[in-house]
Parts: C-alpha cells; structure tokens; sequence
C-alpha cells in the first residue's frame, strides 16, 4: 500500500478492511472530529503488554542510571508516552534524559551500533538480537515495568464488524492468537520465522518465551 496513505485513510477509504493500530494513533483522530464518535474503532487486541525493551551498553542497570545519559527513545506516540510513563514509575526524572530521536526502528537500532547513545529503546527481538551478538545488553522491559495496558490492536469500520466476512476474521484471529500463547516458543518461532530472516532462532525463541512469560497474548481477544 502507499506510505502516503495512512492506516486510518486506508480503512475509512475502504481500501483495506482492517489494520493494525496503536490505540494512542486514534486519539489524534478523535481530536480532529473534537471527540464526535468515528465508524472506526478498535476491536481486538494483539498484544496486552508494551513489548519494547532497553538496551544499555553494560549490564547491572537501575532506573535512575538513564538520567543524565543519551538515550534513543521511540517517538511514536504510544511507544514515547509508556517510555515516559514507565519512568514515571520508577521515578526517574524523564526531563533529565537526553532524548534522542534517531527515526525508526532500524534508524535507531542502527544509530546505536554506530556507537550513538548509552541507551537504545527498542521492541523485541531486536533488543536480543543485539544482546545476542554483543552490541549491548537488554537492561529493562517495559511490559513489565506497566503491566497489562492496551497496545497494539485491530481496528476497522463498525459496519464491516457487522459482516461474514468480519465474523469468520475473528474466529480465525482468536484460534491465532490462543495459540501464540499457548504453543511453546519453539512452535511459534518456526512459523514466524520467515517474517524475521535477520535474527537468530535462538534469538527469535527466547524472545518469544519472554512475551509468553510476560502475557503478552494472555486474556480474550476483546
């Protein structure tokens, strides 16, 4: 699909059906109708955890060692804010960070093999990936720091949730998505596999069992 179309012009267009979506990425379209109801809404959940990880350059970490130190956050509204939250929590003091915005995902992940920052905010299994060839060392988690909160989930048209189509979805969705949290980390890993050529399967299992661990697929899908 063209990168100049967003996932909720996608949906509302009727170019796609359904889409994966922050719930945070609808606050912004609900500020543009000033809080009038939208036919778009969030449906289901994918994962019921924040799933991104720190990085550090050396192990025996606390939360107040990010003060004062150049970190690369994620600057996607969801991710930014439970960063901040989860500081927070921990009392640390987010204003005294050096918050580095460095792009996305493989900007960052980039920057930080490049030797930027002393701190690099990512998702798994990047985060282990690194850690698994000795860039760094996964110091924190986030989902386990916040606890269960709505992340990443399914949204679409009220009117499409009303059709067949939209009901065998579902069906299919919730017998997935049982089984992610039910299957052992090796069972999920080889059917993902082919989405993460770049990581190590050892990489891939043991991040998975973390989320297992964690819950991240725990719960009903609504």
């Amino acid at each position: 699909t063209p990168q100049s179309r967003t996932a909720v012009e996608q949906v509302s267009s009727g170019e796609a059906h359904i889409s994966q979506l922050a719930v945070a990425a609808s606050f912004a379209e609900l500020e543009k109708t000033q809080g009038r109801p939208t036919d778009l809404v969030h449906f289901a959940q994918i994962n019921e955890r924040d799933g991104f990880f720190l990085v550090g350059r050396q192990g025996n970490f606390q939360w107040r060692d990010l003060e004062k130190k150049k970190v690369l956050v994620d600057h996607l509204s969801q991710p930014l804010a439970l960063m901040k939250y989860a500081c927070h929590l921990q009392n640390v003091d987010y204003a005294s960070i050096e918050v580095v915005d460095a792009g996305g995902p493989d900007a960052m992940e980039q920057a930080f093999r490049d030797g930027q920052g002393d701190f690099v905010h990512l998702q798994g299994p990047t985060a282990q990936q690194l850690e698994h060839e000795g860039k760094g060392v996964v110091v924190a988690s986030m989902g386990d720091v916040i606890g269960p909160v709505a992340f990443s989930s399914l949204f679409a048209k009220r009117d499409w949730l009303r059709t067949d189509m939209a009901k065998a979805f579902m069906k299919a969705y919730g017998k997935g998505r049982r089984a992610t949290a039910e299957l052992s980390a090796k069972e999920v890993a080889q059917v993902v596999q082919p989405f993460f050529e770049e990581i190590d399967r050892s990489v891939l299992v043991s991040t998975i069992d973390v989320y297992q661990r964690m819950g991240c697929w725990d719960g009903d899908t609504a």
